[in-house]
């Protein structure tokens, strides 16, 4: 049984900031914090180029090998950060991740966002912060939550029936790191071909603008950099939650194996997608993508896995809060990091692999379609003076709440799906690590050795 929730505005005041307190022990206690190491990648990597005549991608954190890995046009939007001392630049990054998480829970939500108060929205905050992919996000300076939220943007305009300019989202976050890209299959999987050439023509396009900015980097990265995956990481290390981590941490170095597994989960996410696009349920087609595009990318760190926050808003807006609820406090715990020194043995294979399992799981199983008839959406019609149809986007319900938030799958649902349809419906080391300032024989199982780097090699046994 889960605790019932208070009915006063005191008992929620108390209630609330007893999490918060039990957030903020857990945050600096057992994860370590990441030192902002990728904030201080682009950060001097911008400096360098803009204020002392170096090379965008010559750049090395001191006391590493690791420098910037995006495409070039993701240094052109970052160059305000030239203006910026560091300390300046990372709290200019802890309230852009602050303001885009914000707006992503309210894509989500949709509608009804207001009917649940500053009390649901202070437990989604409290029980969010415990997401292992999101405190990494954070911790690292990351730019994921930035580009979800400009996708997501993209999936409310098709479900809401104003599809004019969808695809300026998607096309962006393409420009900025390559991962989004598959976002444009969907628009081309689902036949909207309109927003899938306005996608490509708005990444083309930021991608030229870097091309004139500096001609050089941009040479260098698409016939150089892209093609060198030692630049961003080992495959084998124990963050990397994607395919090709699962096959480095067997020992199969065969590209053809990857290259098969890939085209078998893109065939699995075809087919899945354009059912739930049949159905109108945009929400549920964005999920799937963020799932597939996490699986078959060479590299997927933990951090990357914020992109699986829609398909907990799936889940419980399809009524399964323990399902959610269970992945959510599973991702909360760092479990992979258990077999940081040795993914061997059976208990290797699936322990050191556990989110990519989740991930694959979602894929295959996360329910699609199953929204109320008049709330289905997405409207292949290209009038523009039709009215908008009832967008599938859920809204957020809270739920009972227990002290240990992760142990709560009723508590754990709210935070990591924190969104339904409603009533009706219902029957979570430094960064993509580029560097580790920290030694590499350091555990990350430790609450307070965790190695930094998802690149560091495990040490000799």
């Amino acid at each position: 049984m889960t605790a019932a929730l208070p009915r006063t505005d005191r008992g929620r005041m108390l209630l609330v900031l007893a999490l918060a307190t039990l957030v903020t022990v857990f945050t600096a206690t057992v994860p370590l914090l990441r030192d902002w190491f990728d904030l201080r990648v682009y950060h001097g990597s911008i400096d360098s180029w803009v204020h002392r005549g170096g090379r965008l991608y010559d750049y090395r954190v001191p006391g590493t090998t690791y420098g910037f890995t995006y495409p070039p046009f993701a240094a052109v939007v970052m160059l305000p950060m030239a203006l910026l001392g560091l300390r300046t630049a990372i709290a200019a990054a802890l309230l852009l991740n602050l303001a885009a998480l914000a707006v992503i829970l309210r894509l989500l939500a949709g509608p009804r966002w207001r009917r649940h108060g500053w009390f649901g929205w202070a437990l989604t905050a409290c029980l969010l912060a415990l997401f292992e992919p999101l405190r990494d996000t954070i911790g690292f300076g990351q730019v994921n939550l930035l580009l979800l939220a400009l996708v997501l943007t993209d999936a409310t305009l098709l479900a809401t029936g104003r599809g004019r300019l969808a695809g300026v989202g998607i096309g962006l976050a393409a420009a900025i790191k390559l991962t989004p890209a598959l976002f444009i299959g969907l628009l081309l999987v689902a036949g909207r071909r309109r927003a899938a050439a306005l996608a490509t023509a708005v990444a083309l396009g930021a991608t030229a603008l870097a091309a004139r900015v500096d001609p050089d980097a941009s040479r260098f990265y698409w016939t150089e950099a892209l093609w060198d995956t030692d630049r961003v990481g080992r495959l084998g290390y124990v963050s990397n939650q994607s395919v090709q981590g699962i096959l480095a941490r067997l020992g199969e170095p065969d590209r053809a194996v990857w290259a098969l597994a890939v085209l078998l989960i893109l065939g699995v996410w075809a087919v899945r997608a354009r059912r739930a696009v049949a159905a109108g349920d945009w929400t549920a087609a964005f999920a799937l993508t963020g799932l597939a595009a996490c699986l078959v990318s060479p590299i997927t760190w933990v951090h990357h896995l914020v992109w699986l926050l829609p398909s907990f808003a799936v889940l419980v807006r399809a009524g399964r809060l323990r399902v959610a609820g269970a992945l959510y406090a599973v991702l909360c715990t760092s479990v992979v990091w258990l077999w940081f020194d040795d993914a061997s043995g059976v208990d290797g294979f699936l322990g050191s692999n556990t989110y990519a399992w989740i991930t694959l799981g979602l894929l295959l199983w996360l329910p699609v379609g199953q929204l109320r008839r008049g709330l289905r959406t997405g409207s292949r019609s290209t009038s523009t003076t039709t009215a908008a149809p009832v967008p599938a986007a859920p809204a957020i319900i809270p739920a009972s709440v227990q002290t240990d938030a992760c142990s709560s799958p009723t508590a754990a649902a709210t935070a990591a799906g924190v969104v339904t349809a409603g009533p009706a419906d219902v029957p979570g080391a430094p960064s993509e690590p580029t560097a580790s300032t920290f030694p590499a024989d350091l555990k990350p199982q430790s609450s307070s050795e965790r190695a930094s780097s998802y690149t560091a090699d495990p040490p000799p046994s």
